[in-house]
């Protein structure tokens, strides 16, 4: 198995799985193609890799002797990786076929196939219980019995169990331990067919949330571009598609945001080579073949361009935004992806902390999004002050405007004696809340832009979180326009006894980034107050911080954290416990490590489960000797899980 994450986004992940035939980099959308009646050239029009079916094939004399003299490969002319299925679809359709699963999975073997299938129990949706469970027994018999019959043939073994999450999680966990390359996700055609997209979103996240993170994982027959993000978003590689014909054939045209009827078309929708050589009413005035062939080529371009745009979304960071535009496409793709903060732990861990892209919130659904989550779970590492200023957002960032606020200020509850000694300034804004002024210039905190008029769930959401996070304080000062917007039930108006300039101090500022990104006390364990803080001439900004002439660490214009320097990454091994932070190598690497080279998946015997991708991080040996010191390419359970790829882009080694 040769899988390979190169950027993550979400639970979406750009990667590259190699095969016989090639390299299919995903998420990749493979086209049906039927092995006798196929004539369109898939190839042309953006296929690496395709999907026909070993069983149509299997049955059919002429294709079969075929396919086992010259190869599947020159039987549907295509050069590329080839997945077959075994059957499953003809026996959800027809109840029976005549094939076993041991003949299918040997003769798919036999015709040169680069993934192949076993033939499991296509169990539909919503069956009764008893029988979804005797099926799920099937289909975990039958995948077995595959691996014993391949001798070197790449498998598929597909996760089913109806609409019972627990039935989802129980094959996909019991799969993850055989020696499987690829999970397709099976049997959710009738959901997506009755738009029960909430009801997917179960299914996919039950089965992907158990299977291994070193497998790709296929949602079998998502072949319409309007659900590609969500299900890329949350964790799926493949997608097939009979949509692009079998759309064609009802002079239907597929587009991101829905489906379109010819009938009713005055203007063609995209800039394919069909909608820039023909009108609509030519169209409609050419013979059914034709016609048909070319609106097949139109859904194949619109299909793959929104494959390469969530691909490019992925690598900027962007993936979320294209998921809530594309899910304001249809009610009921709305109402899944808000069902999707039910799982904000777990996309909350395979989301990257850090981004190339800002942050854009696009309604109440972006309240939900995983940086959102992250940034109200690290603040809870940040220590309370005694006092707490709140004020309303600014241009940001924030600390930069705010040297003096000329507005009336009230009291939550008693304030007993002057704030200003041990005073913390958090500005109130959305779509994160609660944003301390030194925490203003980290990602996303500085790099967001949401409206100027806050919608109701906004508000709603502010206020929760103000309720919690007031408690931690003993005296609140609350501005005029923060008690107006969020509704805070405030005492009289409250004069501060000297004129309030606010300033941040760069010692504070420094250790709570540090305490925001590593935990609580990082910041004293890295800075004492004998450390020289240096600014940036043209910005004024932090730039580095030294202790005496010893570099600690550089603060990363880009999105205000922190990167060791060897310095700065001892004192960190110094401070945090064993195994936080940490990615331990074996003996092999432990030479390589020392020398600065990337630290791959297979040397890692052990790391803290919790690390994020794109988090700085150490690198040790078994008894905890700091080898080097770098930057995680996958997070803490994709490390432990990958066999191949870099886990650690090494910054410096020799410590």
């Amino acid at each position: 198995m040769d899988f390979e994450i190169k950027y993550k986004d979400a639970r979406g992940r750009v990667g590259t799985l190699k095969t016989p035939h090639g390299i299919i980099k995903t998420p990749a959308l493979m086209p049906v193609i039927h092995p006798g009646k196929q004539t369109l050239p898939v190839s042309d029009y953006g296929a690496e890799v395709v999907i026909t079916n070993a069983y149509l094939i299997y049955k059919n004399e002429d294709l079969r002797e075929k396919a086992l003299t010259e190869g599947v490969h020159k039987l549907i002319d295509f050069p590329g990786p080839i997945v077959t299925d075994s059957g499953s679809f003809q026996l959800s359709e027809y109840g029976d076929v005549q094939v076993s699963n041991r003949e299918i999975v040997k003769f798919q073997e036999k015709i040169g196939t680069d993934i192949g299938t076993s033939l499991d129990i296509p169990t539909p949706p919503s069956v009764k219980r008893e029988r979804a469970e005797r099926e799920l027994v099937i289909t975990l018999k039958r995948a077995q019995e595959a691996l014993e019959v391949r001798e070197e043939l790449m498998l598929n073994s597909v996760v089913q169990g109806s609409t019972y999450p627990d039935l989802r999680s129980e094959c996909a966990q019991k799969l993850g331990k055989m020696d499987f390359q690829v999970h397709p996700i099976g049997a959710v055609v009738p959901l997506m067919e009755s738009y029960r997209y909430q009801e997917l979103v179960e299914v996919v996240m039950s089965s992907v949330t158990h299977l291994p993170d070193s497998r790709p994982r296929h949602l079998m027959g998502a072949g319409h571009p309007m659900i590609f993000a969500l299900a890329v978003a949350m964790g799926c590689d493949l997608f097939d598609s009979a949509a692009y014909i079998l759309y064609a054939e009802d002079d239907r045209l597929l587009m991101p945001h829905g489906t379109l009827k010819l009938e009713n078309l005055y203007e063609m929708p995209c800039s394919c080579e069909v909608c820039t050589s023909y009108t609509p009413e030519e169209l409609r005035q050419i013979d059914k073949e034709k016609r048909t062939e070319l609106l097949a080529i139109h859904n194949l371009r619109v299909s793959f361009a929104e494959m390469r745009l969530i691909r490019q979304a992925i690598v900027e960071g962007s993936l979320w935004e294209l998921v809530e535009q594309r899910c304001r496409a249809h009610p009921f793709l709305l109402e899944a992806l808000r069902s999707l903060k039910n799982y904000s732990v777990d996309l909350e861990k395979y989301d990257p902390p850090y981004k190339k892209s800002a942050f854009f919130y696009t309604g109440p659904e972006s309240l939900n999004r995983p940086e959102v989550y992250r940034h109200l779970e690290r603040m809870k590492r940040i220590p309370f002050s005694k006092s707490v200023l709140l004020l309303p957002r600014s241009s940001k960032p924030y600390s930069e405007r705010l040297y003096e606020v000329p507005q009336k200020f009230y009291s939550i509850g008693d304030v007993v004696e002057n704030p200003l000694g041990d005073m913390q300034v958090t500005v109130v804004d959305v779509p994160f809340g609660i944003i301390p002024l030194e925490l203003d210039q980290v990602y996303p905190l500085a790099q967001n832009e949401s409206p100027d008029d806050y919608d109701e769930d906004s508000i709603k959401m502010v206020n929760g979180v103000l309720q919690e996070y007031l408690q931690g304080f003993s005296q609140i000062i609350v501005s005029e326009g923060v008690a107006e917007t969020f509704g805070l039930t405030v005492n009289d108006e409250y004069i501060f006894p000297e004129p309030l300039k606010i300033m941040v101090n760069d010692h504070k500022r420094i250790k709570m980034i540090a305490d925001y990104q590593f935990g609580t006390g990082a910041g004293e364990g890295l800075f004492n107050e004998e450390v020289k803080i240096v600014k940036s001439r043209k910005t004024g900004k932090i730039r580095h911080v030294y202790d005496g002439d010893e570099l600690i660490a550089t603060l990363r214009a880009s999105d205000g954290v922190f990167v060791m320097a060897k310095e700065g990454a001892r004192r960190l091994h110094r401070y945090l416990p064993y195994p936080k932070n940490r990615v331990v190598v074996n003996e092999d690497a432990e030479p390589f490590a020392r020398e600065g080279k990337s630290i791959f998946a297979k040397f890692v015997i052990n790391c803290d489960i919790d690390i994020h991708a794109k988090e700085e991080v150490l690198i040790v040996n078994e008894q905890d000797q700091l080898l080097a010191f770098g930057k995680s390419i996958l997070n803490g359970r994709e490390i432990l899980d990958f066999n191949t790829g870099q886990a650690v882009k090494t910054r410096k080694g020799g410590l």
